[in-house]
């Protein structure tokens, strides 16, 4: 009986001229139902081994490289100081009669320091009245002073709230002298002492951690595709590519939890967390907010944000940054500028060379009596996070005073100069937590566990110091 020949690869069948059939070759891409002679392709492709880079350099930390400092603290917490101004002014004072003015602000109980006998300017922001006055009494329980103006006979046609008193002198009789100590209303020769405050602010580290875990079967495993990444690996193990990707999103992370932090509020659930101040709550909180900058009326403005800085610290030079809408409005609005109203920019921050600004990306003009350095911010720009938002109060760009502080470092031991806007993290002689990075399992030359696996752990402690945030400008959509 003869035997029927079954091969596993379909059965060929001979032909008397060489062509090709669909009997006499053996096919693996075929899709009928129940064929197993299927393959992908029977012919090796053509492989390009690297990945595309479509989007580029993936990385958005460098920010805060840019502007601060990297410092180690030893404590839970960080706490500093802040100046106070150094004049005596009084805002939303009422008037509750011709000849006397109450500083306390919505029935607020404010100190009261100035002294009888001193020269006070009232101004009336609703009606532009304004009147220079002499002091005849103060009484520093109620925060009333009783004035007299030296070219009127009292303040008819003042608004009676919303006005605003400081303090540009003092004038006394021949023969006078001061005296100090008592309180409460006087004859005229009582002098009030102003003790000066300081206003504090603190903020506490956050822990921070990741971690990657790949298997040692995985680990001896190759692919076709050769991994490259932004830090420089480079291989066809793909674990390779995942843990150097794991390690650039925590340094990301690390930047813009610095930026993007908030404080647990009282409304919060939150019972496991305190949160940190990052930069944009600090600068809400504590500086300027600038809305709808566009260049239509970009002059004005910014001519405006100028006028706000000069009743701050008005720091000399500052450094914008912007996501790309906000950009091409600067750009559109010192077009409009001849070289000679806007002034060109001596690059003092870059060690006064341009060349150096324009490596880093930033470009330079000079508005009054500032210096600006403008660049793109790739965090306001990226999809993946702020970019392309937009809308209401969306953030566009954020300006960053170049000036720094002198303090007293405690590891140091010495006085430090230190930027305005600087990152704290924990560490001391037995512990650095920077930025540590380590290996468990029984991979990858882990030998710590019997877990056949290759842990890779990320960890960082830190917390942002925004220091003088009142010379923090946050640009923010209409």
């Amino acid at each position: 009986m003869a035997s029927t020949l079954t091969p596993t690869f379909g059965s060929i069948i001979p032909s008397q001229k060489q062509e090709l059939l669909n009997s006499n070759y053996l096919q693996f891409n075929s899709d009928a139902a129940g064929d197993t002679n299927t393959f992908a392709q029977q012919y090796l492709p053509e492989i390009y081994e690297q990945e595309v880079e479509r989007y580029g350099n993936r990385t958005l930390s460098g920010f805060l490289r840019m502007v601060g400092a990297e410092m180690p603290m030893t404590s839970d917490q960080v706490i500093w100081s802040e100046q106070n101004r150094l004049h005596i002014s009084y805002d939303g004072c009422t008037l509750p009669s011709t000849l006397t003015i109450d500083l306390e602000t919505n029935g607020t109980t404010i100190q009261n320091v100035i002294s009888p006998r001193a020269t006070v300017v009232v101004l009336d922001p609703t009606t532009g009245l304004e009147a220079k006055c002499l002091v005849t009494d103060s009484d520093t329980t109620t925060g009333i002073i009783t004035i007299q103006p030296y070219t009127v006979a009292d303040l008819t046609g003042f608004t009676a709230t919303g006005l605003k008193v400081f303090v540009y002198g003092s004038e006394y009789q021949k023969g006078g002298s001061i005296s100090a100590g008592a309180t409460g209303a006087n004859t005229g020769t009582q002098y009030l002492s102003v003790d000066p405050q300081f206003t504090q602010y603190s903020n506490s580290p956050i822990i921070l951690k990741s971690q990657y875990v790949v298997s040692g079967s995985d680990m001896a495993q190759i692919g076709w595709v050769e991994v490259a990444t932004e830090d420089g690996t480079s291989g066809y193990l793909w674990y390779l590519k995942a843990e150097s990707e794991t390690r650039l999103r925590f340094e990301d992370y690390l930047e813009i939890s610095m930026i993007e932090g908030e404080k647990v509020g009282a409304a919060s659930a939150i019972t496991t967390g305190k949160g940190t101040e990052g930069l944009f709550a600090a600068v809400s909180a504590r500086g300027n907010v600038n809305v709808g900058f566009t260049a239509a009326d970009g002059l004005a403005d910014f001519d405006a944000i100028l006028k706000n800085l000069d009743t701050q610290g008005a720091i000399e030079e500052n450094m914008l940054f912007l996501q790309r809408q906000t950009s091409l409005d600067f750009d559109d609005m010192l077009a409009k500028l001849s070289l000679g109203s806007a002034g060109g920019t001596a690059f003092g921050l870059f060690e006064n060379s341009e060349e150096m600004a324009l490596n880093l990306g930033f470009s330079g003009f000079r508005r009054g009596s500032y210096d600006f350095y403008k660049t793109d911010w790739k965090y306001l720009n990226d999809a993946s996070t702020r970019g392309g938002a937009g809308g209401n109060n969306s953030v566009e760009g954020v300006l960053i005073p170049a000036g720094t502080s002198t303090v007293y470092d405690q590891i140091l031991g010495t006085n430090i100069r230190r930027p305005f806007l600087h990152v704290r993290y924990r560490a001391s002689q037995a512990d650095d937590r920077r930025m540590k990075s380590w290996l468990t399992g029984s991979a990858g030359g882990a030998y710590t566990s019997t877990l056949d696996a290759m842990e890779v752990n990320f960890l960082s402690e830190r917390c942002l110091v925004t220091q003088a945030a009142n010379n923090f400008v946050l640009f923010k959509g209409a």
